[in-house]
């Protein structure tokens, strides 16, 4: 009778999938960026949620448009109001809502706004010994989820191999040199946010802790600087980590043609099928310079499709002259299908991965 029902429930799901709208599987797709600090019915972002199935949304404290005023985030009463809202506006109560919560210089979750605020940095916490780590990001994984976010967009697993990296060094987000040590510390990490339900992503593969430069301004190319050992935190970690964050960085041995967010070679041949990583892999801000300033938007999603990347992430954050609907991302991906130049078993795949994610909440 149990094996009967589990057919019966399997074969459910394959026939729900196969009826879901390409539009909607297109929207399970997608992490955006809004600007409001509350999502009614009428709002945008919630008809985009509804309409779209839209897979998940990014908050900001910081409005790039007014910098009087908060984009997402103006006290823990609103913010929990916002995430309850924005869970009421999608189909299944898990949209995934994100926020970058590190500690150090990258923290939403500021003091000014009634929060903790004075989480230490990477370089710091692994001063304090593997105890007081523990219950310093148990705190911030609790104070995540009071408020509603199921989604934390660290710990970084870059090493800390260039003195001269003011993106990952200079600001002490690295646990440290030895991939050992980081995979020991990112694994506290990881399991403090898996106690309140929160879920994780390791970043920025496939390294960016030997670069100069800072993809969020323009191109970087980490080919003469770039080290294989920086992948190790990852293949020690495959089995543990919800999702793998790829970076814009170049590097020419691993793939000539492209950076590493929108390349096969990287993400489908090297973290997938070499690494051995099977679940959902998102996409560092698709708007940042190194990407927006050398590919249109349709380049930019095709590629990142046809790479193997699950969660395409647009922040609408770095340039207020440069928003993206999701109406237009959904059509473009929908006009990419319709001309054969990405492929509907490649939606259907990244599809299949973020409902499996998302079975962890």
């Amino acid at each position: 009778m149990f094996g009967k029902l589990l057919i019966g429930v399997s074969l459910y799901s394959v026939l729900l999938f196969a009826k879901m709208p390409v539009d909607q599987k297109i929207g399970q797709m997608l992490m955006v960026g809004f600007h409001g600090t509350s999502a009614g019915p009428k709002s945008q972002i919630c008809q985009d949620i509804h309409r779209y199935h839209l897979g998940a949304v990014i908050l900001f404290d910081y409005n790039p448009v007014d910098k009087s005023k908060p984009k997402n985030i103006a006290n823990r009463k609103q913010l929990k109001k916002l995430t309850a809202e924005l869970q009421q506006c999608s189909y299944d109560g898990k949209l995934l809502i994100a926020v970058d919560q590190e500690g150090g210089r990258v923290q939403r979750l500021k003091s000014k706004y009634g929060f903790y605020g004075k989480f230490p940095k990477a370089a710091d916490v692994v001063k304090s010994g593997t105890s007081q780590m523990k219950r310093t990001y148990a705190q911030m994984a609790k104070e995540l989820k009071s408020v509603g976010i199921n989604y934390d967009l660290a710990p970084v697993v870059d090493l800390d191999i260039n003195p001269k990296n003011h993106v990952i060094h200079g600001l002490g987000r690295s646990f440290g040199k030895d991939p050992k040590t980081v995979e020991k510390y990112a694994s506290i990490f990881i399991d403090a946010m898996h106690t309140y339900g929160v879920l994780t992503a390791l970043k920025h593969f496939p390294g960016h802790g030997s670069s100069m430069g800072d993809t969020h301004k323009g191109f970087v190319d980490v080919t003469n600087l770039w080290r294989p050992v920086e992948l190790e935190p990852y293949r020690l970690l495959n089995k543990k980590a919800d999702t793998v964050m790829v970076a814009h960085v170049f590097n020419k041995k691993l793939d000539a043609r492209y950076p590493a967010t929108l390349s096969n070679k990287t993400v489908n041949g090297l973290l997938r099928k070499k690494l051995g990583f099977g679940g959902v892999v998102i996409t560092d801000d698709l708007q940042m310079g190194a990407i927006s300033k050398r590919y249109g938007l349709r380049n930019t999603l095709k590629l990142a499709l046809n790479a193997g990347d699950d969660i395409l992430l647009f922040g609408n954050q770095l340039d207020p002259k440069q928003t993206v609907s999701t109406k237009k991302l959904v059509e473009t991906i929908q006009s990419l299908l319709k001309s054969g130049e990405v492929k509907e078993k490649t939606i259907d795949r990244a599809y299949m991965r973020i409902q499996n994610l998302k079975k962890k909440l």
